[in-house]
């Protein structure tokens, strides 16, 4: 699978050690045989987070990751028009040729060690902006108000 946000490796610069460490934790969480590997998932939905977040919630998560995913989440302009978790997997897969169960795996790997680095309380607030179909993704139970 190719990221958008892919470098190619000869110009890539060496990571600093607290993105090195993320990088083994969203490895190991998604058992993925290379760091190259685990460090295209990131990319890949850093970058679709990017295009998804706004606001406070956004500064917030930028601060509390290492600086080279902060950067790949940044880069990216939010949407106007946010997009409901599956509809994200989606687009992510049409993105990389990808099939959706890879990326939804990619995604809940991912998702993962951020809500580690982000903590329960910004992951909510965080859950709170997105539509319906994201607490799945970060392993929480989607609840919904009674009607």
């Amino acid at each position: 699978m190719i990221s958008d946000a892919r470098v190619p490796l000869e110009h890539q610069q060496p990571y600093g050690t607290a993105y090195e460490q993320m990088l083994e934790k969203v490895r190991y969480e998604g058992a993925y045989p290379t760091r190259e590997r685990a460090d295209e998932a990131v990319r890949l939905v850093l970058a679709g987070l990017g295009r998804q977040l706004a606001g406070d919630e956004r500064v917030d998560l930028a601060a509390r990751l290492p600086l080279e995913a902060a950067r790949v989440l940044t880069a990216q302009i939010p949407d106007t028009q946010p997009l409901t978790g599956w509809a994200f997997v989606k687009d992510l897969a049409a993105r990389t040729g990808a099939s959706l169960a890879t990326t939804r795996w990619d995604t809940g790997s991912v998702f993962s060690a951020l809500a580690t680095y982000a903590g329960p309380d910004l992951v909510t607030r965080i859950l709170r902006q997105l539509p319906t179909g994201y607490a799945l993704l970060f392993g929480r139970a989607e609840l919904t108000p009674a009607a």
